[in-house]
């Protein structure tokens, strides 16, 4: 797919002859959110309130980095979150756990990073909304999930929905899936209660919330002794390869020169799962790589490897939106 992504974000002769494709998906997905809408197709409803992270186009816009603000967030507030997700890129289909030592091959990249990065459970599994109702089986005491790429899993209520869009590549051609990258189509987000953008400008939706999100990190830490830390002035000057199979890699070798360093970008499609002969460069002094590359790289990580690890700054106003509206609907939580 990492070929036809290209094309998404641009118009040919090619996207014209898959517009009846288009068209039809595009229909189809409409009517699948309006049965679901009508309780038409069943709607499964948790005994704690879900919000839901997730975007309208294909690819990666940055979610995993907002999930993980923002179960710390509602930590810090007296919440108890636990976060759902599908798995992308795992093998496991029904609800699992996952722990810091899962496989990302079982389980998915992002979840072994979430796991890793809260201090909340995390369940993966094809249907979220049985992750979700696993979730809550094994940790009753938790009062909100959190779900990680939901927003077309309509079979799952929600009380909150938060769409992240890319500020740089925003919408693509404007096409639905096949011939361009829209899951829903652009009006989608009047419907959501915050949107957030990330690198780029926040109003984007006339009716709903929006805001700006950035990730920030100037701290590397080596794949094989995540004990021993850089900045950007000890690797200057080395023989540097960068790796990235994320959403938009091109930002991360941005981010990279904009600490001050020179880099050669090799760019991987997103969730790609790396072999030792991906990262064959004799001559490099050093590799960096997302936290995301890195739990995949780690049985092979050799001194060389090091990765930048980077938090979301976002506006507290959508903290602040999130538990108005958790307030509403539960009142307020204590630890």
């Amino acid at each position: 797919m990492h070929w036809l992504e290209q094309y998404w974000y641009r118009l040919t002769l090619w996207h014209v002859l898959l517009l009846p494709f288009s068209l039809l998906f595009g229909i189809l997905a409409s009517l699948r959110r309006f049965l679901y809408i009508l309780h038409l197709l069943p709607v499964i409803k948790l005994p704690v309130p879900v919000i839901v992270i997730g975007n309208i186009t294909a690819g990666g816009t940055g979610k995993t980095p907002l999930v993980i603000w923002l179960a710390n967030f509602l930590q810090e507030q007296g919440y108890k979150p636990g976060i759902v997700s599908r798995g992308y890129g795992g093998s496991n289909k029904g609800p699992l756990a996952v722990t810091r030592q899962s496989s990302p091959a079982l389980v998915g990249d992002e979840p072994v990073l979430l796991a890793r990065r809260c201090r909340c459970p995390v369940w993966v599994g094809r249907k979220r909304s049985a992750a979700a109702k696993a979730l809550l089986a094994a940790h009753p005491e938790y009062n909100v999930v959190l779900s990680d790429d939901g927003l077309q899993h309509y079979r799952l209520h929600r009380d909150v929905e938060i769409a992240v869009v890319d500020g740089e590549r925003k919408f693509g051609n404007g096409l639905p899936l096949p011939a361009g990258p829209l899951r829903e189509m652009v009006g989608r987000l009047d419907s959501v209660d915050a949107v957030v953008v990330h690198d780029g400008e926040p109003a984007v939706s006339a009716t709903a919330g929006s805001f700006d999100m950035r990730l920030a990190g100037d701290i590397f830490y080596n794949l094989l002794n995540p004990d021993f830390k850089a900045t950007a002035g000890d690797l200057r000057g080395k023989k540097t390869y960068a790796v990235a199979g994320i959403g938009n890699p091109q930002r991360f070798f941005r981010q990279l020169q904009a600490l001050g360093l020179t880099v050669t970008a090799r760019p991987f499609p997103d969730h790609y799962p790396y072999h030792p002969e991906d990262l064959h460069a004799p001559d490099a002094e050093a590799i960096i790589m997302t936290e995301k590359d890195a739990v995949k790289c780690e049985t092979f990580a050799d001194e060389k490897y090091w990765v930048l690890a980077v938090d979301a700054q976002v506006p507290r106003e959508l903290g602040m939106l999130i538990l108005k509206k958790l307030r509403k609907l539960r009142g307020p939580q204590t630890a």
